[in-house]
C-alpha cells in the first residue's frame, strides 16, 4: 500500500485502454444543455453514466431537479469517512455546448470519440467530461489500493453550466448542509502549457451586452439619402472607440480595477501565454504598462463579439436604418459587478451617444471570483503536484475564463483551487473538440497523488490523517 502503486494504478488504467473506452461512452451522450431538444439526455447522463459509478464508489447520491426551468438536473453524492476527517467538494458539469453537427473535420463527429495521433475528439472530451472522468478515476485508485480515501467527499454535477449554471447558486442555497467541506478541488478549463500542471483559484467575471441604435424605419437610397440621413453603424462605430482607445485600453474608469496587488503580480511573473497552439498574441494590444500575463488574468477586457449593420451577406445601396454590436466585459475581482452597465451608459451618455441602447443579455454570468495564492491549500495542492510531476505547476490566481466558481465561494464560503486537465489548443466551444492522451494520463496520475496525499498527510484542514 503506497502513494507510488495509486499512481501506477491509474496509469495502468489509462495504458490498457479504459480511460478511452469510459470517455468514448460519456461522449456518446448527446448532452448539449443549449439545445432544448436534448433535456432527456441531461437527465440520462446522471442517471445512467454517474449514477452506477459513484454508488459503486461509495458514495449516496441525489438527482435532484433544477428550480429554474431553464436549467437541467443536478446530482449530488457523499462518502462519509469519518467525522474528524477534511471533506473535499468536488465538481463537474456533463452537459455541452451545441455539437455543431456539419462543421467539424472530415472523418469526425461531435459525439463519436476519435483517436488521432495524441488527441481523442468528441464534443465534451475537455469540457468537462473528460475532466471528471479524471478525478473520479483517481479517487477509484486512491480507493482500490488503500481501501479508503482517507477523507469524505461530496460531489456536485450540474448539467447547466453552458447556459450559465441556471439554478445552481438556487440549490447550493437550499442544499447547504450536504455541500459544507474544507475545500473545493475541481477540474475545469486549460493548463497554461499542456506539459506543465497548472492550479487557479478563482476566475474572471463577465457581462455581456449588446449596444443597439435604431434612427428610423427601414433603409434608404444612398445616393439620394446620402449626407442627409445620419448612418447608425458610423455612430456605433465611434461609440465603440470611445469605450477603449485604439489599442483596446479601457476608458471607462469603472472598469479599470484596483486588485492588481503586488502578491498577484508576483503570482503572475514569468508565467506563459504564448507557445503551443492558437493565435499568435498581440503584444501591442491592451494595457500597455501591464504584463501580458498581467492583462489576461489580472486585468478587465472588453471585446465586441459580433456586429451588423444591413445585410453582410447581401449589401444594396441604401443607408441603413439601424446597427447592433454585441459585447462582453471580462472582469476581475476589484470591479463592482452592479454598476458595468450604469457606469457604462453614464459614459455613452457623457461623450453624446445617449441615443444608444444597452440591452442585457438574459444568459446569466458568473461573478469575477480569486483566492489567495498564499492560501495554505493552494500550497498544499501545488506540492503534491510537484511530487507527482516533477515540476513546481503554474499558479494562477484566477482562470481568464468564467465559471461558476461564486457559487461555491459566496454561498459555501469555500477556499476553490482547480486543477485543469485540459490545454488552450483543445478546441472547446468549437469544432474538432478534444483532449490530449498524454496530457489526461499526466493528470490522471497527478489526481491520484493529490487524492492520497490529502488522505495521508496534515492538510490546512488540520487532521494529520496518518499513512
Amino acid at each position: 500500500m503506497s502513494r507510488e502503486t495509486a499512481i501506477n494504478t491509474v496509469a495502468a488504467y489509462f495504458d490498457k485502454g479504459d480511460f478511452q473506452s469510459e470517455l468514448a461512452d460519456l461522449v456518446a451522450y448527446p448532452s448539449e444543455s443549449q439545445n432544448p431538444e436534448a433535456r432527456a439526455e441531461l437527465h440520462r447522463y446522471l442517471a445512467d453514466a454517474m449514477l452506477p459509478r459513484l454508488q459503486k464508489l461509495g458514495f449516496a447520491c441525489e438527482i435532484i431537479a433544477n428550480p429554474d426551468p431553464r436549467g437541467g438536473p443536478l446530482l449530488i453524492g457523499e462518502r462519509h469517512e469519518g467525522d474528524t476527517l477534511p471533506t473535499i467538494l468536488t465538481y463537474g458539469h456533463g452537459d455541452v455546448i451545441r455539437a455543431q453537427e456539419g462543421m467539424w473535420r472530415e472523418g469526425l463527429a461531435p459525439f463519436t470519440l476519435v483517436e488521432q495521433g495524441d488527441r481523442l475528439y468528441g464534443r465534451g472530451t475537455a469540457d468537462n467530461k473528460g475532466q471528471h472522468l479524471i478525478n473520479i478515476a483517481a479517487l477509484e485508485a486512491v480507493l482500490a489500493v488503500r481501501g479508503r480515501l482517507g477523507f469524505n467527499t461530496r460531489i456536485v454535477l450540474e448539467m447547466s453550466e453552458e447556459v450559465g449554471s441556471s439554478g445552481l447558486a438556487e440549490v447550493f442555497h437550499s442544499h447547504k448542509d450536504r455541500l459544507t467541506a474544507d475545500v473545493l478541488i475541481a477540474s475545469d478549463g486549460p493548463r497554461l502549457q499542456p506539459e506543465v500542471p497548472t492550479i487557479f483559484m478563482g476566475s474572471r467575471g463577465g457581462v455581456t451586452f449588446d449596444l443597439e441604435l435604431n434612427l428610423r424605419e427601414g433603409a434608404h437610397h444612398s445616393g439620394n439619402w446620402g449626407g442627409l440621413l445620419a448612418d447608425p453603424a458610423m455612430i456605433l462605430a465611434h461609440a465603440l472607440a470611445c469605450i477603449t482607445d485604439r489599442r483596446g485600453q479601457i476608458q471607462i474608469a469603472e472598469w479599470r480595477p484596483d486588485s492588481l496587488t503586488d502578491d498577484v503580480r508576483a503570482a503572475l511573473d514569468g508565467l506563459p501565454v504564448t507557445g503551443g497552439e492558437g493565435p499568435t498574441v498581440d503584444t501591442d494590444w491592451g494595457e500597455e504598462s501591464l504584463t501580458p500575463a498581467e492583462r489576461v488574468y489580472g486585468w478587465n477586457s472588453f471585446a465586441v463579439l459580433a456586429m451588423t449593420s444591413g445585410v453582410p451577406e447581401a449589401p444594396v445601396n441604401a443607408i441603413s436604418a439601424s446597427a447592433r454590436a454585441t459585447c462582453q466585459l471580462r472582469y476581475v475581482v476589484g470591479t463592482d459587478p452592479q454598476d458595468i452597465l450604469p457606469a457604462l451608459r453614464r459614459h455613452l451618455d457623457k461623450n453624446g451617444f445617449d441615443a444608444i441602447t444597452i440591452r442585457p443579455h438574459d444568459r446569466g454570468f458568473f461573478a469575477a471570483t480569486r483566492l489567495d495564492p498564499k492560501h495554505p491549500w493552494v500550497g498544499f495542492v501545488a506540492r503534491s503536484i510537484e511530487r507527482t510531476a516533477g515540476r513546481a505547476p503554474h499558479v494562477l490566481p484566477n482562470l481568464a475564463g468564467s465559471l461558476p466558481n461564486d457559487s461555491f465561494t459566496d454561498i459555501l464560503g469555500l477556499p476553490t483551487v482547480w486543477v485543469p486537465h485540459s490545454y488552450r489548443g483543445c478546441s472547446q466551444h468549437a469544432p474538432n473538440e478534444h483532449i490530449l492522451k498524454s496530457l489526461s494520463r499526466d493528470a490522471l496520475c497527478v489526481m491520484a497523488g493529490l487524492f492520497w496525499d490529502i488522505g495521508a498527510d496534515k492538510t490546512p484542514a488540520g487532521q494529520d490523517i496518518g499513512d
